[in-house]
C-alpha cells in the first residue's frame, strides 16, 4: 500500500493515469499529450508498472498501457475518487481536452511516428483569455 502510494505522489504519474482510467494508449500518445519526454514518459510508467497499477501489451511496433484489472479492481474507491478530482481540476482537463482533441483528429501512433511535431501543434491548447 505505501508504494502505491508515493508512486500516486508525483504529479506527472497522476496525468499518465488520469489518460489511462478510460483509455489504453502507448508511450508516444502519453508523451504528445502531456508535452513530456519520451524517457520521462518512460521512467513514469516503468514505477506504475513496478507497483501493478498499471500493464502493457505491444502491438505492432508500439507497447499500450492501461490500468491493470487487478489494480481496478482492488481499488475501486481509489480509482472513483482520483477521476472525480480529475475533472474539477484545470491541469488533468487540459490533459483530456488534449486527448479529446487527438482523438477527434483520429491520430494514432503512425502519424505521431511521422511527424510528431505537427500532431503537438494540432492538439495544443490555445491559452484561456488573460493568460
Amino acid at each position: 500500500m505505501v508504494e502505491i502510494f508515493k508512486t500516486l505522489g508525483d504529479e506527472n504519474r497522476l496525468r499518465i493515469i488520469s489518460l489511462l482510467i478510460n483509455n489504453e494508449l502507448c508511450v508516444c500518445e502519453i508523451e504528445v499529450l502531456l508535452e513530456m519526454t519520451q524517457s520521462n514518459v518512460s521512467r513514469h510508467l516503468s514505477k506504475l508498472k513496478n507497483t501493478g497499477i498499471i500493464t502493457s501489451s505491444k502491438k505492432a511496433q508500439w507497447v499500450h498501457y492501461k490500468l491493470s484489472k487487478e489494480f481496478q479492481e482492488e481499488n475501486r474507491l481509489l480509482i472513483k475518487y482520483l477521476d472525480s478530482k480529475f475533472k474539477t481540476d484545470k491541469l488533468f482537463l487540459n490533459d483530456m481536452r488534449r486527448y479529446d482533441k487527438y482523438k477527434e483528429l483520429c491520430f494514432n501512433c503512425q502519424l505521431i511516428a511521422d511527424d510528431k511535431e505537427k500532431v503537438l501543434k494540432l492538439i495544443r491548447l490555445e491559452p484561456e483569455n488573460g493568460q
